[in-house]
């Protein structure tokens, strides 16, 4: 009894030494969230508050009830880091480890610490060799792996060089097995170039041995174009009017390229197969040297009163270097100007440039952009879309969409013809908003309709729900850059966002249908609908309107979205079945009448509509686990407000979940990708009434609420959802690739 009494003891001193030593970041201030005094949280349950950061970890905050709504998922911190004080309990330590803010572990992982002097110097380092995995206010974690080694690569860094600043910035000393690696992953890069010329395309190497050992590779040589019985190796030509007296004498000197063509259809196969066999190919254009008569000059420049933020510059020198320009991805936050960037992209090339968008709202937004941007006129712009099929024929800046481009079925004669102009027009930039999509199973098919020198992908979730966001990698190229959003935010770039996440029980009626049924769309139907919800969003709608405020409210259930919308004082509601003409009235009245202050939009508002007034977002229903749709509506009110500070609270983020339900599951699934990024949940048990205020709530009595339910249970095509595209595809089983192997390799390098 003695040693169970102490034992005992112990825990519960352990216990409270750990709450001691707990660290809870804040920005230096003392002021009151604005949130408290409306929505008081009580003391005893420190859960509720925001969530903790502790030295090397992000935990989002949610406390999870029931065990089958918690989740291990291997990208999560708490999953991943949870040894990591065992492994750097066995590290040595340099001598000035003091002076250094990086950790870097023999397994590939790095641990950046925020708060050291070096701090701007060493993340531009690291955002360029690593994939950023949690950035927290304090520690950011980081991962080697061989398709971020391979862009840093692209970008001029050797091994040598890599490996020298990881030392230079490291506490600990690097293991040998890591360096290793590190070599590995970069020697083989570089060593094949995909080149387009005239509408070909050839694979190139200065290697004799690499040159026969693609040859022999049975995937490559099916895809080669064959003259004769033999295939060819080509010298690199040169147009002769880029010779001059001095260019002749390097001539004789350079060095004789292999080359050989391959089929447009099979540059993705090869292009895969080169990954796999470990040889990834590097697409660079030499724009300024481009003499092809065909393809034309794009006269676009930048308008003298346009200003290049700090980090489109940063993202920008990612993908420019030495005169050429190479293929990838550029990942900013929703509204920190990815299409300036895109926009100065072209400037730059001066090419015939391609967009794509995901949709004609976006492509309407595409245009107005580069008017307002650059110094290209409307009529030098064609559009491509059902509604606008332009001619394209005096123009070289063409603005489509996806599922245009890639439509296979019978076409009009004007687009028809259109179409046949697109894809042989040899273009200079081709860029892809919204790049996340291409994977797609219908999308992916424009990479090989449209030849392109250059491509550009542009987005601000690279999240995929299915294992398809890697296939990235070799469809457009490497992720060149990858801005912080906190850091963003800390500088008045975006807006400061307080995220909440109100708790709203669900009513006995509802709860016990809720019981009794197994289908899972009847369930979503239930929780959306719950008469409690709608009350919290009621209290929340009517305390912001007080406040001035500009709301939108989402929800992917039409049904719910409408009835919502109704119920809550005929709000304007837009959905997919909403004309155009409707829906952009609405999006007028919202943005310049003062009375017009909460709409109700379905998932078709996710992307694509810019709404910068908006200051809040309430989340009624959502797309079940969807990380990136969380990000994308987070995202509608980033634009930094006029008038406001940077650091100060001014636009708020409410989900609105169903209690002991499965949309609290789906609910901390969606939120790992923006804890992941930083951002912290409060919790909020219950929406309290107004101060003074003598409210009527909706579905307040038992009759209501049995007539709610019972209209729930008839309406069953409501639980047919809004599907603009299919992108959860399975992806095919490949075979496992020599950087799948390397990946393997840092999980298996020593602990200690």
């Amino acid at each position: 009894n003695t040693h169970k009494k102490h034992r005992h003891s112990s825990k519960k001193e352990s216990k409270q030494k750990r709450q001691k030593t707990e660290y809870t970041p804040t920005d230096g201030k003392d002021d009151k969230d604005p949130l408290d005094t409306l929505f008081p949280i009580p003391a005893s349950n420190p859960k509720d508050s925001f969530s903790s950061i502790s030295s090397l970890t992000s935990i989002n905050s949610t406390p999870q009830n029931d065990s089958k709504f918690s989740h291990n998922d291997s990208n999560s911190s708490n999953s991943i880091n949870a040894d990591i004080p065992k492994r750097f309990h066995d590290l040595e330590l340099c001598k000035d480890e003091g002076t250094k803010p990086l950790w870097v572990c023999p397994d590939g992982r790095i641990f950046l610490e925020t708060f050291s002097p070096l701090y701007k110097q060493a993340y531009d380092f690291l955002i360029t060799i690593a994939e950023p995995i949690c950035r927290p206010a304090m520690v950011h974690e980081y991962q080697l792996t061989p398709h971020s080694l391979y862009a840093a690569v692209s970008v001029g860094l050797k091994a040598k060089k890599i490996i020298s600043v990881l030392d230079s910035l490291s506490k600990t000393k690097l293991s040998r097995d890591l360096e290793r690696v590190i070599k590995e992953c970069t020697t083989s890069f570089g060593k094949v170039k995909l080149v387009l010329r005239m509408n070909r395309y050839f694979v190139e190497t200065i290697h004799k041995s690499v040159f026969d050992a693609l040859k022999k590779d049975q995937t490559v040589r099916s895809a080669i174009i064959q003259s004769g019985e033999e295939m060819q190796e080509l010298p690199k030509p040169k147009a002769p009017d880029e010779l001059d007296l001095e260019e002749e004498e390097e001539q004789v000197k350079q060095i004789p390229t292999f080359s050989f063509e391959i089929a447009s259809k099979y540059v993705e196969m090869v292009k895969r197969r080169c990954i796999e066999i470990d040889l990834p190919i590097l697409e660079e254009y030499d724009f300024k040297k481009d003499r092809n008569p065909t393809s034309g000059v794009l006269d676009i420049d930048l308008k003298p009163s346009t200003i290049i933020r700090q980090y489109q510059q940063k993202s920008l020198s990612k993908m420019f270097s030495e005169g050429r320009a190479r293929s990838g991805i550029i990942v900013l936050p929703c509204g920190a100007g990815k299409t300036l960037v895109g926009i100065t992209a072209a400037c730059t090339i001066k090419k015939p440039t391609l967009v794509l968008c995901n949709s004609g709202v976006s492509v309407e937004q595409w245009k107005y952009q580069f008017m307002m941007w650059s110094n290209l006129q409307e009529s030098n712009i064609s559009l491509f879309t059902s509604g606008h099929p332009d001619e394209i024929d005096g123009t070289v800046l063409t603005i489509s969409t996806y599922s245009m481009i890639s439509h296979s079925g019978p076409r009009g004669q004007q687009a028809l013809s259109s179409m046949q102009k697109i894809s042989k027009r040899e273009w200079g930039l081709l860029l892809l908003d919204e790049v996340h999509v291409v994977p797609a199973t219908l999308f992916r098919q424009v990479l090989s309709l449209v030849p392109a020198h250059c491509k550009l992908g542009l987005t601000a979730t690279l999240v995929r729900e299915d294992d398809r966001i890697g296939e990235l990698n070799y469809l457009i190229g490497p992720k060149l850059y990858e801005a912080n959003w906190l850091d963003l935010q800390r500088a008045g770039h975006l807006a400061s966002v307080q995220c909440c996440e109100v708790w709203c029980p669900m009513t006995p009626l509802f709860y016990g249908e809720y019981l009794r049924t197994a289908d899972a769309a009847k369930h979503q139907m239930l929780y959306a609908m719950n008469p409690i919800k709608m009350q919290s969003c009621q209290r929340l709608i009517e305390y912001h309107e007080g406040k001035g405020d500009k709301i939108l409210v989402f929800s992917d259930n039409v049904f719910a979205l409408k009835e919502y919308a109704a119920r809550l004082g005929n709000r304007p509601c837009i959905y997919g079945k909403t004309p155009e003409d409707q829906r952009a009235s609405i999006i007028y009245d919202f943005k310049t009448k003062p009375d017009c202050k909460c709409i109700f939009i379905s998932k078709v508002g996710d992307t694509s509509i810019d709404l910068p007034e908006a200051t809040v977002i309430i989340q009624i229903s959502s797309h079940y686990g969807s990380r990136r749709q969380e990000a994308q509506r987070l995202g509608r009110i980033l634009r930094p407000k006029r008038g406001s500070e940077p650091g100060h609270t001014h636009a708020y983020f409410y989900s609105l979940v169903s209690q002991d339900t499965s949309e609290m599951y789906y609910c901390s699934k969606r939120q790992r990708f923006l804890v992941d990024q930083g951002y912290s949940f409060k919790v909020l048990r219950e929406i309290p009434p107004l101060p003074n205020s003598q409210e009527k709530l909706v579905f307040g009595s038992h009759k209501e609420q049995e007539e709610l339910l019972q209209k729930v249970i008839n309406y069953k095509d409501s639980f047919k959802e809004e599907m603009p595209f299919k992108d959860l595809a399975k992806p095919k089983k490949q075979q496992k690739s020599v950087t799948d192997r390397l990946t393997a390799r840092l999980k298996q390098l020593p602990k200690s």
